[in-house]
């Protein structure tokens, strides 16, 4: 590696605001925020929205559709189409 070239790659705080949890790792985001870690170091804290945390696709949670419901509405909206009037 060229020196000199590449952003800092320090340890960061990830907090997701969805479920409350809280991870260290490593990253080149920077932050004015800071929080103490478990270890009694202090590492910049970034708010997330969702992570693998919160996410359904990782929690498995998945909302339920409504296919039922869906495909009733739709049979009831387009059940004259194509027919012809005389």
């Amino acid at each position: 590696m060229q020196t000199d070239i590449h952003p800092d790659y320090h340890p960061v705080l990830f907090r997701d605001l969805a479920s409350g949890k809280t991870f260290l790792t490593r990253s080149t985001a920077t932050s004015s925020k800071t929080e103490t870690w478990e270890d009694g170091n202090e590492y910049p804290l970034i708010e997330v929205e969702i992570s693998s945390e919160s996410h359904p696709f990782y929690t498995g949670k998945q909302r339920i559709m409504d296919s039922a419901g869906r495909v009733e509405r739709f049979n009831a909206r387009f059940k004259n189409f194509g027919k012809t009037s005389k």
